[in-house]
């Protein structure tokens, strides 16, 4: 995947993302299984000025991670679709929400965030590289 587009749910939200994805994860803290409603949210990570997004229907919603440090979650105002993410403590890095892309043929998690807060019926569904909280390096 060399570019990819996507969008919110009403299409008022659209983006581009113009690199590879530096990551591809299921995070499965407290907080992203709020914000999706389910067990985990799957994601990919993207540098920064790979990202454009157009539309004016984005709002962004802050909250303090483990780390101490800010993360803006970005979604549409419209119909609510969390699009992406910006965490302080990972600076240029846009992560955004793979349910969003719109063509999901290429999402595969390479890894499990926040394995401690795991839904305890949610067995293994791929191959990966599980962390019991966000790694520090």
């Amino acid at each position: 995947m060399t570019k990819q587009t996507g969008q919110c749910l009403c299409g008022a939200m659209k983006y581009e993302v113009t690199a590879l994805p530096v990551i591809s994860a299921a995070c499965h803290c407290t907080d992203c299984q709020k914000v999706s409603g389910t067990a985990y949210s799957i994601n990919i990570g993207v540098p920064e000025d790979a990202f454009t997004i157009t539309g004016d229907t984005l709002t962004q919603y802050v909250i303090k991670a483990d780390s101490g440090k800010d993360i803006k979650r970005h979604f549409c105002s419209t119909c609510g679709s969390q699009l992406f993410s910006k965490a302080d403590v990972m600076p240029g890095l846009v992560i955004v929400k793979a349910g969003t892309l719109d063509d999901t043929s290429t999402f595969k998690p390479t890894i499990n965030l926040f394995c401690d807060s795991k839904m305890a019926w949610l067995k293994e569904e791929c191959e990966t590289t599980d962390f019991p909280k966000m790694p520090t390096e």
